[in-house]
């Protein structure tokens, strides 16, 4: 059962994302929000300290925090897929986020939200064991593959979603299982 504190979150959300869905992210103000959700200001800054904030918190708690349990069993295939179809079905409304840029760009938020994410698996497995080469630090680890995830999620929103959650996903672990060279030449190959 959620708490009080979980569904005052949700109601902030949710007013949230339908005002962005009418209006850009930049332009809905706090008072606009509460408005929606029939609360004053200062409910808002018991929850949320800024809009930007509210954004971060729909993207760690209603889109990643759904992939945990897969992510932390070793189900990335079906995380990622679960990732693609949660923006999908708010079409919408991430693609105004997408739009956000500057300082508190949604793809600065998710990038920091997909890199807690992994820090915390990274951890979860316990202390390091050898690592190839001492630059390849659980940081620069987690921070690679957070923003190799933000660059497919911005570009796949922003292009339209023309291509489904699956086959997103492919693409995603094609890119990344594959170096370079590998993809160069598979492009240039003529037979």
């Amino acid at each position: 059962m959620a708490t009080q504190k979980e569904t005052m979150d949700v109601l902030l959300a949710e007013c949230f994302k339908e005002l962005a869905c009418r209006q850009p992210i930049e332009k809905i103000t706090i008072k606009s929000i509460t408005d929606k959700a029939g609360v004053i200001r200062p409910t808002f800054y018991n929850h949320f300290q800024d809009k930007y904030e509210l954004l971060e918190w729909i993207v760690r708690v209603q889109v990643i925090g759904p992939t945990k349990p897969l992510i932390f069993a070793g189900m990335i295939d079906e995380a990622l897929t679960l990732i693609f179809r949660a923006v999908r079905d708010e079409r919408e409304f991430y693609e105004k986020a997408a739009r956000l840029e500057g300082q508190n760009s949604f793809s600065e938020i998710i990038n920091k939200c997909v890199k807690d994410l992994l820090l915390e698996l990274i951890q979860s497995k316990g202390p390091n064991r050898k690592k190839a080469n001492p630059w390849l630090t659980t940081e620069h680890i987690a921070q690679y593959y957070a923003q190799s995830m933000c660059f497919v999620v911005i570009n796949w929103i922003k292009g339209g979603m023309t291509v489904e959650p699956e086959e997103i996903r492919d693409i995603y672990n094609y890119m990344i299982t594959h170096s370079m060279s590998q993809v160069l030449e598979e492009l240039w190959d003529d037979t």
